[in-house]
């Protein structure tokens, strides 16, 4: 898929989610596409306020379709919705929550960790910390994304998207 598709589909949930006043921001490979650290990504991934899940939630039921997520034991969030829209997988979390050796570690969205955004459509896309997603890919024992965030917070080689 294209990603011109993606970002037609994330600028469609920035409009709901911005109107709607949820607190949101991407994370995961999409955060670092934007922030010129990897090439291309294959799904969205957006961080929620956990007080604003509901809310999320019934946005997302009027873009596309939810599915059933299956129970994990690396991931306890309070609130996990995927769905397809367009054909592009979307992941909503809210109150993240990631365990690693038995301890649950809170990665839930704080407003103070909302560093940056990008314009798309018209449309504000707030974007989640690059060190605070460094903390999560070492939890989630992503050691590829943690090099490449390192050499990028070394070397201050991200875009600066603002």
């Amino acid at each position: 898929m294209d990603t011109d598709t993606y970002l037609q589909v994330l600028t469609a949930i920035a409009r709901r989610f911005n109107a709607a006043r949820v607190v949101w921001a991407v994370g995961g490979s999409m955060l670092l596409y934007f922030k010129g650290i990897m090439p291309d990504f294959h799904d969205i991934d957006i961080l929620v306020k956990t007080e604003d899940s509901e809310m999320a939630k019934a946005v997302l039921a009027e873009l596309g379709t939810l599915k059933l997520s299956k129970p994990s034991e690396m991931y306890k969030s309070k609130a996990f919705y995927e769905l397809t829209i367009d054909g592009v997988d979307v992941d909503v979390i809210a109150g993240f929550t990631i365990v690693k050796d038995q301890v649950a570690h809170d990665c839930s969205l704080q407003e103070d960790e909302i560093e940056d955004s990008v314009q798309i459509g018209g449309e504000t896309i707030p974007l989640h910390s690059l060190v605070v997603w460094r903390r999560n890919y070492k939890l989630m024992n992503q050691a590829e994304k943690v090099r490449m965030l390192d050499e990028a917070l070394h070397t201050g080689s991200t875009k600066n998207s603002r």
